[in-house]
Parts: C-alpha cells; sequence; structure tokens
C-alpha cells in the first residue's frame, strides 16, 4: 500500500426517484424519526451499516422497528458478506449481494405498507 494513498471502493445510491421514490414508507417513517434528512438519498448499504443507530432512532414508532428487527440479521450477514468481497477486490459478487439486499428492503417496503 502507497505511504500517502489508498484505493477504495465505494457504494453509491443509484435512484431514479430518490430513495423517497423507491421506498417511500421506509423514507417517510426515517424521516419521521429524523434518522434521515428530507433531502437525503442514502445508498442502501449505508443504511445496512447503521442500522443500529437506525433501530434506536425508531423507537417512538415500534411497528416499524419489529419490521426492521425482523431483517436485521440478513442485512448484516449480507454487508460483512460484500465488506469481504470488496476487500479481496471481487466486485462483482459484492454486487450480486448488493441485488440481496435490495430484496430485502423490498420485503420491508412491503411490510410497510401493511401497517
Amino acid at each position: 500500500m502507497s505511504k500517502y494513498m489508498q484505493l477504495t471502493v465505494d457504494v453509491r445510491p443509484f435512484y431514479t426517484k430518490g430513495l423517497k421514490g423507491a421506498y417511500p414508507k421506509l423514507a417517510a417513517a426515517l424521516m419521521h424519526a429524523k434518522a434521515i434528512k428530507e433531502y437525503d438519498d442514502p445508498a442502501l448499504y449505508d443504511l445496512v451499516a447503521k442500522l443500529d443507530k437506525l433501530l434506536y432512532a425508531l423507537d417512538g414508532n415500534p411497528d416499524v422497528k419489529d419490521i426492521l428487527l425482523k431483517q436485521k440479521d440478513r442485512l448484516k450477514a449480507l454487508y460483512a458478506e460484500i465488506e469481504g468481497y470488496i476487500a479481496d477486490r471481487k466486485l462483482s459478487e459484492a454486487d450480486k449481494i448488493l441485488y440481496k439486499i435490495e430484496d430485502t428492503f423490498e420485503d420491508i417496503e412491503y411490510d410497510l405498507a401493511g401497517l
């Protein structure tokens, strides 16, 4: 590794209509809990990275918190898997796991629609 430089890999959000357009129920709950700001569009990967903080912010909304808690272990495991692939520079494999994170957030959004 260079003494003064470092290679990095970044996961960036790519929403056509923002987080609010892709996951309106989740975004509304997170904004109401002040876990994200109205103009924020964090990547789902970044939301998983701070999932414990989000759950804490959702203490006042136990229904939403319970839905996220059901998926917590799965999301954390997927996040760790991606971290490993990124560290090994297996970006194609990491990308496949990002799809699984998206699928999990689709399940969360579906469950939130039932509230």
